[in-house]
């Protein structure tokens, strides 16, 4: 009996290139990240429903770290990563 042939491929253009990129989502409780834009911090205030942009940030198709902005604030840094989602 002969062995299994493998269908797998080593196609490099198929393979996904990773970009920063922004969303916007609610502060949640908890949250302790400072804001890049301001150095203050984006925090949770039970009455409001405060929303942040959240960036997942990657170098050369490697990520590096993620950044939390307040929605007002990423708007005034001119959207270093693209318009949230």
């Amino acid at each position: 009996m002969a062995p299994p042939t493998s269908t797998a491929t080593d196609d490099k253009t198929s393979e996904q290139r990773w970009e920063s990129r922004a969303v916007t989502r609610l502060i949640e409780a908890g949250c302790a990240a400072e804001c890049p834009h301001c150095h203050e911090r984006v925090k949770y205030r039970a009455r409001h429903r405060d929303q942040q942009v959240i960036c997942n940030v990657y170098t050369d198709g490697v990520w590096q770290r993620v950044e939390q902005y307040h929605a007002e604030c990423y708007g005034d840094a001119g959207e270093p990563y693209g318009e949230p989602q």
